[in-house]
C-alpha cells in the first residue's frame, strides 16, 4: 500500500449496499503504514465507507480516465479531527502551494469540520 502513496492520483473505489463499484479520482498521501484521502464529509464516498469499508484504490490521472499499476484491496477508515488534521497536513506537504491552496479554500468554504480524512490500509 506504500507504493500507491507516491501516485499523484489515485483512483478510489467504494461499494454501494448491493456491490456497485463506485470509482472516483482523488489525491492521496501515505499514512501511518497505508494511505490516507481528504473529501468533503457528506459525500457519497464517506457514506458508502460507513455502510462498506471496503476499498480499492489504483494509480490513475486526474479524470480517472488512464489508470496504471496494480489494483490494491483495502479497507477504509473515516478519521477523527484531530487524524483529519494530519491528513490535511499530510496532503500541503505532499502537494506543496497547489495543496494548501486547495485545502485553505475548502476551510473557507466549508469550516474545519466540513471535510474528513480516510485511511485506508490494505486487507
Amino acid at each position: 500500500m506504500s507504493d500507491i502513496g507516491d501516485e499523484k492520483y489515485v483512483m478510489l473505489t467504494t461499494f454501494t449496499k448491493d456491490g456497485r463499484a463506485k470509482p472516483t479520482p482523488i489525491w492521496v498521501a501515505p499514512f501511518d503504514g497505508g494511505v490516507a484521502v481528504w473529501t468533503v464529509a457528506d459525500s457519497w464516498k464517506v457514506k458508502r465507507i460507513r455502510n462498506t469499508p471496503r476499498v480499492t484504490v489504483q494509480g490513475s490521472d486526474a479524470r480517472g480516465t488512464k489508470l496504471h499499476g496494480p489494483v490494491l484491496e483495502g479497507t477504509a477508515t473515516i478519521l477523527d479531527a484531530a487524524d483529519t488534521a494530519r491528513v490535511r497536513d499530510a496532503i500541503a506537504a505532499k502537494y506543496g502551494i497547489i495543496g494548501r491552496l486547495t485545502l485553505l479554500g475548502s476551510r473557507l468554504r466549508r469550516g474545519p469540520a466540513g471535510t474528513v480524512g480516510i485511511a485506508i490500509v490494505a486487507g
